[in-house]
This record gives structure tokens, sequence and C-alpha cells, in this order.
């Protein structure tokens, strides 16, 4: 049973990397940039809804509907102040910037909230024991799990069947050409970091009820372990990044039970490597070729 509870905690913690890792994966899949900031958009909806839990009375649902708000906002706004002007500059130029937003985002939030921990309200998700036969969970786990599977599926659907969503893919997969058939890429581009910024906050509530300490730094490893599990998974892929994301979480539960606590994140980045140099682009990614 002992196994079994790992398992599921893993699943868990995967199930929150997974979602931050769609916020990365779809940025670079249809923008081709890394949006290093993401991590800290997660920590500012994680904010959002504690205010709203804590100081503003709303009820939980609305909590996480007022943070995805803000986060979409806050989304829109960097792409359009930060990454735009930058959209034909060397990939180093866009990497420095969005180091520098999120540097900046962490130093806001410090201003707004201080640097002393929060404890997150338990209100949004009871953290009661679900037992079944020798199994237990918390209603947490449970939530964080079934929410990762309704936001893959609802998201897949999206970028199928939707025209946005058609408009997402052809933009991935050639700007110009989708330019020239009448596809607004700046809108597109601004729609995707929307929907990333909107899963963010949705994970960050569902980081904060699982491990209730907020704080500035809350979302930087998480986001650096969510970009790890996209470019594990096969970074762009979204399906890739569901797959790198729950077996990161995986795999970071099992290597603190049974190998070492402390060396449980570097046991992640250690099978990350190994899995780039088995197959460099990722478990469910595709070579690129590129025409000269």
């Amino acid at each position: 049973m002992i196994f079994l509870d790992n398992l599921i905690n893993g699943l868990s913690l995967g199930s929150i990397y997974a979602i931050i890792a769609l916020g990365y994966t779809m940025v670079y899949g249809i923008a081709k940039m890394l949006n290093f900031a993401h991590g800290d958009v997660i920590m500012i909806g994680a904010y959002i809804a504690f205010c709203g839990l804590q100081y503003w009375g709303l009820p939980p649902v609305v909590a996480i509907l007022v943070a995805m708000a803000v986060c979409t906002l806050l989304g829109v706004t960097i792409e359009g102040l930060a990454y735009r002007p930058l959209r034909q500059a060397a990939s180093l130029a866009v990497l420095i910037t969005a180091i520098g937003m999120s540097y900046l985002l962490q130093n806001i939030a410090l201003m707004i909230w201080g640097a002393n921990p929060k404890s997150f309200p338990r209100t949004f998700i009871n953290n009661s024991i679900l037992r079944l036969g020798g199994l237990s969970m918390s209603s947490a786990t449970v939530f964080t799990i079934l929410t990762n599977i309704v936001v893959m599926v609802v998201l897949n659907l999206f970028i199928s069947h939707t025209k946005l969503g058609k408009a997402m893919r052809c933009v991935s997969e050639d700007r110009g050409a989708a330019e020239l058939m009448g596809i607004k890429v700046n809108r597109t581009i601004s729609a995707t970091f929307a929907i990333g910024s909107a899963l963010a906050a949705i994970a960050g509530v569902l980081l904060c009820s699982s491990y209730p300490i907020l704080q500035p730094t809350t979302g930087s490893m998480p986001g650096i372990k969510a970009f790890t599990a996209a470019v594990f998974g096969g970074i762009g892929s979204i399906p890739g990044a569901m797959l790198g994301g729950v077996l990161l979480g995986v795999i970071e539960i099992f290597g603190k039970a049974y190998i070492s606590t402390e060396l449980g994140d570097a046991l992640v980045f250690a099978v990350l490597i190994v899995v780039l140099l088995v197959k460099p682009t990722g478990l469910l990614g595709k070579p690129v070729r590129e025409k000269v």
C-alpha cells in the first residue's frame, strides 16, 4: 500500500506539473519562445485566489475565476509589452527579457504582499482523507488529478475543433504562411499567452492547496520543474506536456521515498539528461527539419 500511496502522490504532483507545462509548451509551440516568467504568473494567481478567499470573502469558485481573469490579463500584458517588440529579435534577447520579467513579478509580489510566507486557506479544497479499501488519499489529491484530466481533454478539443485552435496550429506550423492566409498572428499569440496564463492560475491554486505555503518565490521551482517536464515530454507537444509532467511527479516522489529526500530534485534533472541523451526531442517530440 505504501507503493500505491506514493504512486498517487506522484500522480497528483505530476498533474500540477503537467498543467504548468502546458503554458510553456503552448507558448513555445506557437511563438517559438520560452516564457520563464510563467512560474511567477502561477504565484500571482495563487496570491489573487488567496486574497479572494482570505480578505474579500469570495466563494472558492469565484476566487479562482477572479485569479484566472487577472492572470489572463497579466499574460496578455506581458506578451504585448515585453515579448511582442522582440518578435524578430535574437532568441537570447527574448530569454533575458523573460528572466527579467520573472524577477519583476517576484519583486512586485514582494512589495504588495511582503516576504513573510502565508498559509493558503483550506476552504477551497477540503483536505479530508478518502479511503478505498486499504488505500487512503486526500480530497485535494483526487481533485488535482481529475482537474488535470479535464484540462487536458478540454484543451485538446479546443485545439482540434475551434477556429482559434486551428489558427494556433497554423501559426505553429508556419507563421509567415498563416499571415498570408489572413490569420491574425499577433492576436493568436496573445490568445495563447492568455490561455497559458489562465491555466497557470489553476495550477497555482492546486499547488497551494496541496502545499499551502505561499510566498513570492512559490512559483520558481515548480516553474523550472514544469519546464523540465515540457522538455521531457517533447516541448511543443500538448500530450507530451501531460506525459512529461505526470512522469516527472512520479519520479520525484519515488526518488524521495526510496532513494533520498535530499536528492529527489537532483534525480528529476538527472533523468531528464538521460532522456535527452537518448532522444533529444523528448518522449513525444518530433525532429524538425529546417530549410536552408
